[in-house]
């Protein structure tokens, strides 16, 4: 090893940039949760355990919410006119 290394050069920050999509949070999760999810990484050979809770996440998303068809759009239009009257 050399006694002394040159940073002049170097740069703060990532080696690669983070996605522009993703958004830093602090969140509290239940101990349990967080293990499920580095073990279930583990079992698979690697991964990383905060992407699979996004893909868990999701996966309840898409699973709930309603297509908006047309019965969907009649009974919404049924409901406000309820309210209106």
């Amino acid at each position: 090893m050399k006694k002394e290394y040159n940073f002049s050069k170097g740069k703060r920050g990532p080696v690669i940039q983070p996605d522009p999509n993703k958004v830093r949070i602090t969140i509290r999760l239940d101990a349990d949760i967080v293990d499920y999810f580095k073990e279930q990484v583990h079992k698979a050979g690697g991964g990383n355990y905060q992407t699979m809770i996004n893909s868990a996440l999701r996966q309840y998303i898409d699973k709930t919410q309603e297509p908006m068809n047309e019965e969907t759009l009649r009974r919404v239009i049924r409901e406000e006119l309820r309210a209106v009257h």
